[in-house]
C-alpha cells in the first residue's frame, strides 16, 4: 500500500540520507536491504541478543526494535562508519589484538555498544562495561577478552585525546 509509506531523514555515517519506508519496517531492515548496510546483523529479532545494535543519536539501541519511522530526523552510526580496512577505530583493533572477535557474528553489535559506552564515559570501570555489553551475547568467546578489549581501546583513544596517539 504505497499510500502508507512515509519518507524518513537520516544522517547515517556522517551522510544525510532519506528512504522510503513501511510503518511496520524496522531500522535494521532499512539498513541492511535500503542502505546495504550489512554489519548489524539480524539474530534474535527481539532486542535480546544484541547483533543489530547501532548507535542512534549517541545511544546503543538494537535496531532490530526501532521502527525506522522513529528514526527520522536522528543520526545514526553503524560499524561501518567508525573505521577502515587501513585504519580500523581502536575499538575494532582492540578485538582483533585480544582475541575477542571468534566467528564475527556478534563482534558488530559488541562494538558499537562500547563505541556507546567509551563515547559517554570514556574511562569506564569493569563494572560499568560489564553492564552496558549485558544486552549483547556471543557464543563463541568468552566475555573477558571483550572486556579487556574495551579497556585498551579506552587507553588508546585516551592516548589519541591528550595528542599521544600519533607518537605511538
Amino acid at each position: 500500500m504505497l499510500e502508507n509509506n512515509h519518507t524518513i531523514h537520516l544522517t547515517l555515517n556522517g551522510e544525510s540520507r532519506a528512504f522510503t519506508v513501511e510503518p511496520q519496517e524496522t531500522l535494521l531492515h532499512v539498513l541492511r536491504e535500503r542502505a546495504h548496510l550489512t554489519g548489524a546483523k539480524k539474530g534474535c529479532d527481539l532486542g535480546e541478543c544484541g547483533a543489530c545494535t547501532v548507535i542512534m543519536d549517541g545511544r546503543a539501541v538494537n535496531s532490530c526494535c526501532v521502527f525506522a519511522m522513529e528514526a527520522d530526523g536522528s543520526t545514526v552510526e553503524t560499524i561501518e562508519g567508525i573505521g577502515t580496512a587501513d585504519q580500523p577505530h581502536p575499538l575494532q583493533q582492540a578485538f582483533i589484538d585480544a582475541g575477542a572477535i571468534q566467528c564475527g557474528y556478534c563482534t558488530p553489535g559488541m562494538i558499537m555498544a562500547a563505541k556507546a559506552l567509551l563515547d559517554r564515559d570514556p574511562h569506564p570501570t569493569r563494572e560499568e562495561i560489564h553492564a552496558a555489553m549485558s544486552g549483547n551475547l556471543c557464543r563463541c568467546t568468552g566475555y573477558t577478552k571483550i572486556e579487556e578489549a574495551i579497556v585498551a581501546a579506552s587507553r588508546v583513544i585516551d592516548q589519541y585525546a591528550n595528542g599521544k596517539g600519533a607518537q605511538q
